[in-house]
């Protein structure tokens, strides 16, 4: 049995201590706690060295990057200069932030993390966490930015993209994740993911009446003017969305997205028609066409997979898989299963993946035929799912021209 570890590129064993990438290398990535005083009271003694574009805040569980693309694609097609924020990345790290159509170079990364280096005390730069210290890098690349497009990471209130200024929140839909650090039932979740909410709050179409209950209550308590996606969206808007995503063949769930995104344009006045929404405005590993027979999407959570068998409802697929310990992974492979041929466990040296022995069990209740992930068959239908490690794993091997065999 062979297992994936991720191939070095040549120029990364060159990279010397100074550089960006070997700087974020020795942070980890996930915390099994987290200080949420920490970044708010570093941001706070450092907030003189930035220039703070106006933000609009993308919070949910699902469908925030793609949200986000879409609703900072069209902005670039209406002449203003934005910047997006994202996470995680796929294969490099520049995906994290992108400026109006593109993602950011190399030198302008080294470049803001040098400028960190000098802006904070070494002692403040070691306790940063990984995500933190990435947002104020992006923070400082988009400080020539008219708008800045800010996707949380895990929650929402405690997320280190909360602690700026911001103009409009945008709240995809809400649904059970990260339930050690968010909560363990939906309203718990809103409330967290929607604590931080700005004076004017976006509702996508949620799937949970309490999600709605939630934030009636807190746009109520902040004094916030709260929208829905839709009643903000006219029959108009209802064409634009529609020719915008036979262009682009967006799936059902990617068009609910879209037309969040125009919503948000709509609030802040912003002119758009379906020529602003180009394919870059798509976002790389949303339910993607990598070759002609294989899909693949970083969804990891239940929401995600009724998404996903709905788009492919009527279709066999081969399912290349694997999951992380902490999700819910029994009830993932159950809503795909209408869909599944077989899955293809792509095995991941990781040690948040769940034990290969304990994966199989459950795939073995579900009667779900399985095998070890070799390569692409050519005759075979597939679909690459089960978070951004996975997606990951799977496009470096056909990167390097690699199989498991």
């Amino acid at each position: 049995m062979k297992t994936f570890t991720k191939p070095k590129d040549r120029e990364e064993t060159k990279l010397s201590t100074s550089d960006f990438s070997t700087f974020l290398e020795r942070k980890p990535l996930y915390y099994n706690e987290i200080d949420y005083e920490r970044f708010p009271r570093i941001f706070r003694s450092i907030e003189k060295y930035f220039k703070i574009p106006k933000i609009i805040h993308i919070v949910g569980t699902n469908g925030k990057g793609t949200t986000g693309r879409f609703l900072a694609g069209a902005m670039k097609s209406a002449g203003i200069k934005v910047g997006h924020y994202t996470s995680p990345h796929i294969l490099r790290f520049n995906e994290r932030i992108w400026i109006d159509g593109e993602d950011v170079d190399d030198a302008a990364l080294q470049e803001a993390h040098e400028r960190l280096q000098n802006i904070l005390q070494p002692s403040q730069s070691e306790a940063l966490s990984y995500f933190e210290y990435t947002t104020l890098m992006a923070m400082l690349c988009f400080e020539e930015c008219e708008y800045a497009v800010l996707e949380a990471g895990l929650g929402g209130e405690h997320d280190a993209t909360a602690v700026f200024p911001k103009i409009l929140t945008v709240a995809t839909p809400i649904d059970k994740d990260h339930e050690a650090f968010l909560g363990e039932n939906i309203d718990a979740i809103a409330t967290t993911k929607l604590g931080a909410t700005a004076r004017k709050l976006l509702l996508a179409r949620q799937h949970h009446k309490e999600v709605e209950d939630v934030a009636f209550s807190l746009a109520k308590k902040h004094g916030a003017v709260l929208y829905k996606t839709q009643e903000v969206l006219t029959l108009e808007d209802e064409q634009v969305a529609s020719d915008a995503a036979s262009k682009l063949a967006l799936p059902p769930y990617m068009q609910d997205n879209l037309k969040t995104a125009i919503a948000a344009l709509k609030i802040l006045c912003v002119k758009y028609s379906s020529e602003s929404f180009v394919e870059k405005t798509r976002l790389f590993g949303r339910l993607t066409r990598v070759l002609p027979n294989v899909l693949l999407d970083v969804g990891h959570n239940p929401l995600a997979a009724r998404s996903i068998a709905k788009a492919l409802e009527g279709e066999k697929v081969v399912l290349v898989y694997n999951s992380y310990k902490d999700k819910n992974y029994k009830e993932i492979l159950s809503v795909l299963s209408p869909i599944i041929k077989r899955v293809e466990i792509l095995n991941i040296d990781d040690e948040r993946i769940e034990e290969k022995v304990e994966l199989q069990k459950t795939l073995k209740s579900l009667k779900l035929q399985y095998r070890d992930y070799r390569s692409i068959d050519e005759d075979e239908k597939y679909l690459v799912f089960g978070s951004f490690s996975v997606v990951e794993a799977f496009m470096s091997l056909q990167r390097h021209g690699l199989s498991m065999e």
